[in-house]
Order: structure tokens, then sequence, then C-alpha cells
């Protein structure tokens, strides 16, 4: 059993412990336009309330936000990597999700979760890049749960507003979401919407 000494002291250098580094809003976004050397959007975080039509009902749930995007515009959404690593167990990307169709963006999507919670078949699906991370959780008949913690007015760069087709800066919508699976959380996403 512990001496008394031994608890106080362990309790003393756990309180002394350097406090885990604060997230911003747009994290995990701004880690990849740092890992870029892109100065990040500038963003503020909103209430629901605020947000215009149709971006409320495209961000407000906690359902695949692929999905939600395929029954918006009736069309499959394709992916397009922008980047990704890993870092120990952490895997991050960040992508551009587009309509099949006609390759028009309709998401700014950035990721960072714990892959080993998953399957194996999961993560090297999710390790190839090709498929949006939303369908593969869904097809891999995962229980996940994408759970709005901010919603965020976002003043497009010129990177992001070359990447949606944008001729001149205006407020976009988004949100920074924390993904859990069977009710533990995994990951942090960050989803921006174009215009619409």
């Amino acid at each position: 059993m512990p001496s008394t000494l031994h608890l106080i002291a362990r309790r003393d250098s756990e309180r002394h412990r350097p406090a885990r580094k604060k997230r911003g809003l747009l994290f995990p976004l701004d880690l990849t336009y740092q890992r870029a050397g892109v100065a990040p959007p500038r963003a503020k975080a909103i209430s629901p309330d605020s947000i215009p039509t149709p971006y409320r009902e495209l961000l407000d749930h906690t359902h695949s936000m692929t999905a939600t995007l395929e029954r918006h515009f009736g069309v499959r959404v394709a992916l397009r990597s922008m980047c990704a690593w890993s870092r120990g167990r952490w895997y991050y990307r960040r992508v551009v999700l587009t309509r099949e169709d006609s390759g028009r963006p309709v998401e700014m999507g950035a990721i960072h979760m714990n892959l080993e919670t998953l399957s194996r078949s999961v993560r090297a699906q999710i390790l190839r890049h090709q498929v949006p991370i939303g369908r593969v959780l869904d097809d891999g008949s995962v229980r996940y749960l994408s759970r709005p913690r901010k919603f965020l007015a976002i003043t497009p760069n010129s990177e992001m507003m070359a990447l949606f087709w944008m001729r001149a800066p205006r407020t976009l919508y988004g949100r920074q979401t924390e993904l859990s699976v069977d009710g533990r959380a995994i990951g942090d996403i960050v989803e921006i919407l174009p215009l619409i």
C-alpha cells in the first residue's frame, strides 16, 4: 500500500503537469494550414439561430455530413484529399467534398481522429483517401455520432476562396464537432460549407 507521503507527492506532480494546449475554433483545420505555411481563415463562434437557411439545416444535426449533403443535393459526393498524415495513434486529413456530377465543391473538412478504435477494414478504407469518412463509417456499420460543439462564421482566406470557386470574400458557415463511436470520443472535425 502506498505511503501517505507517496500519495501527496503523486497529487502534487499531477497538479503541476502542464495543462493540455487549448484548441482553437478551427482545430484541426488550423493545424493543416499551419503545416502548409498558410494563414488560416478567420472564424468566430455563433449561435445556430443566427445561421441562415439552408446552411443551418446542413450543419445543425448529429448525422453524417456526407449523407446530409447527398440528401440535400440529390447526388453522391466525391472526395478530394488535400493532405493527410499520422502522428502516433492520431490521424489527420483535410479534404474537399465535391458533387460527383459536376465536381463543384460542397464542403471542406479537416479531421483529427484515433483510428485504433475502428476495425482493420474500416481503417484501411479511410487510409486509402478515396471515400468520405461518413460513407466509410456508414458502410462499415460503425455506430457513431458527430456532435456539434460550436457553430462558426468564417471569413475565408484566398486559398479557401479558390477551392470554393469564390471571386470575393463572403461569410461562410461551418461547425466544429466531436466524433464519437459507441459513446467514446475519438476525434474532432471542422466542416465548412461553400456558398449555396
